[in-house]
Formats: C-alpha cells, sequence, structure tokens
C-alpha cells in the first residue's frame, strides 16, 4: 500500500490538532481548591465574621435567642464608653449593696469590691470585664442611670442598654440586668452579640481593658489610705491563642457557657461568639477552632 506526500501531511495535522487539543484542555481544566471543611462545635449556637469587612464567615442557630450570662457586660462597658463627655478618671464610692447583691446572687462573679473604697470609672470597667464583676457592673449602672433612687436608676440604666441595642439594629437583643443575671428576658445570638462586640471595640479603652490579662489598680480607702486590688481575665484564650485581643466569657445556670472573642493575624481581625456551649474548656476548644476557620475562609 503506497501513502502520498498528501497522506502523510493529513495524518501529521491530525496529530498536531489532537496535540494542540489536549494541551488546551490541561490548562482550560485547573485542579480545584481543596474544601475548607466546616468544624463541629460543642456550643449550641455560633457565628463569626470578618471584623473588617463584616462578611458572615461560620454560622451554627446564629440567629436563635439564648440567655448569654455575663457576655451582657459587654453592653453594659458599651453604654458608659457611650455617654458624652465621659470622665474615666472620676470616682465612685463602693456601696454596700453592691457586696449584698454579690452575696445575694449565687452565681454572681466578683470584682471583690469593698465596702467605702473610691474607685474609678476606669477601673470599674477593668474590674467589669476582667473578674467579670457583678459589683462592678451594679456601680456602674447605678453610676450612669437617671434617678433620685438606685433602683430608678438601674432601672435607667438598662433602659439605656436596650436602646444601644436598638441603635445597633441588634432585633434579637434584650436586656432586663446590668450584669446578665436576668430575670427571664435577658438574651441575644451569636450574631448579635458579636455584633455589638464589633462595635464595642471602636472604643480605645474597651480595647485596652479586654486585650489586658491581668491588672493591678490602685484605689483609694474609705480612711483615705490605699490599698492594690488585682484582677485576671477570666478570657483563657489571652495568652493562649496567638493574636487574641479579647473580648468577654459568660456563664450561668442556663447560658452554660459562653465566649465572645476576637484575634488579629496578619491584618486580618476575625470575631465571633459560641453560646450555650457544655464547659469552661469546650467554649474555649470552640473558639479556637472558629478562629483557626476564619483566618483560613
Amino acid at each position: 500500500m503506497k501513502t502520498g506526500i498528501k497522506g502523510i501531511r493529513r495524518v501529521s495535522a491530525v496529530a498536531i490538532t489532537a496535540g494542540a487539543v489536549l494541551t488546551a484542555g490541561a490548562f482550560a481544566a485547573p485542579a480545584q481548591a481543596a474544601t475548607l471543611p466546616t468544624p463541629t462545635i460543642t456550643a449550641a449556637g455560633g457565628f463569626v465574621m470578618n471584623n473588617g469587612t463584616g462578611k458572615s464567615l461560620f454560622t451554627k442557630a446564629a440567629d436563635t435567642r439564648r440567655s448569654t450570662g455575663s457576655t451582657t457586660k459587654i453592653m453594659t462597658a458599651r453604654v458608659v464608653l457611650g455617654q458624652p463627655n465621659l470622665n474615666l478618671d472620676s470616682k465612685v464610692t463602693v456601696q454596700k449593696a453592691y457586696s449584698d447583691y454579690i452575696v445575694n446572687n449565687n452565681w454572681a462573679s466578683s470584682a471583690r469590691l469593698i465596702v467605702g473604697d473610691k474607685v474609678s470609672v476606669r477601673q470599674l470597667l477593668y474590674g467589669l470585664m476582667l473578674p467579670s464583676g457583678c459589683d462592678a457592673a451594679y456601680a456602674l449602672a447605678d453610676k450612669f442611670g437617671s434617678g433620685s433612687t438606685r433602683d430608678a436608676r438601674v432601672k435607667s440604666f438598662i433602659g439605656k442598654m436596650n436602646a444601644t441595642a436598638r441603635s445597633l439594629g441588634l432585633t434579637n437583643t434584650h436586656f432586663d440586668s446590668f450584669d446578665g443575671i436576668g430575670h427571664g428576658s435577658n438574651y441575644s445570638t451569636p450574631r448579635d452579640l458579636t455584633k455589638l462586640a464589633s462595635n464595642a471595640m471602636k472604643y480605645s479603652t474597651f480595647r485596652t481593658v479586654v486585650g489586658t490579662k491581668s491588672t493591678k489598680q490602685k484605689v483609694t480607702t474609705k480612711s483615705g489610705g490605699y490599698r492594690y486590688m488585682t484582677w485576671d481575665n477570666t478570657n483563657t484564650l489571652l495568652g493562649s491563642y496567638a493574636g487574641t485581643i479579647g473580648v468577654k466569657t459568660g456563664s450561668g445556670p442556663e447560658a452554660k457557657y459562653c465566649l465572645v472573642f476576637a484575634a488579629t493575624r496578619n491584618g486580618k481581625t476575625v470575631i465571633g461568639a459560641v453560646l450555650a456551649s457544655s464547659s469552661v474548656p469546650n467554649r474555649t476548644a470552640d473558639a479556637k477552632k472558629l478562629l483557626d476557620y476564619g483566618f483560613k475562609k
């Protein structure tokens, strides 16, 4: 059988064309990026977002209302810091009512404020956010609420908390306490708490306080002398997770174990919340998983 020149050219052309198709195909179908597995958490609810863009990175029952425990104190601090003409160095005299409140509420965490001591608003914020002092929360509500009686001032302050929630668009949030020891109507959601914390972090004083692992504060005693108060932060992410910048723990019989958290790495800040986790170690583990996931997204 003879193969002419034309036949050879046709075979060559077919081979070249086929090769071109194979080569083009190799470039046209790049390898797919591996899918990042969504983390599993023990908490009943969770939410994470990119704090810079507001983009949602993880949700689990993110809009389900739950008891918030002491993460409520983020709003307590936010209301104080939002006061016009705020003087952080103004002094508050510790009242017996504040210490009695701790005694009367078995679940109340304490800054161990001593009756008669004069402490500054700034120091009360440390006592509020680090050891999660319900006595410090009471003192701040009494100081910044309006009214002629303590009860009226506390009611006024809680009203300011709810007004602030509305102004921030936190439609699934309501407070009936200044510290999270609720009376049946103190709730929020992982998404709302994250948005609240993101807003609070815009205040430099808030960032400084919640990013502090431990502090020693000099306060004035009733007799005019002084004593030192040492407060350690209940947020164990500080010092155990690189880049952590805050923000607040919470717990209670109904709330179980909650944590609002934030960390910054390589210029990216991830912020989120877990509600109703099963233990202190598990809420920390949940937060670390979600931060890891958030930084990879």
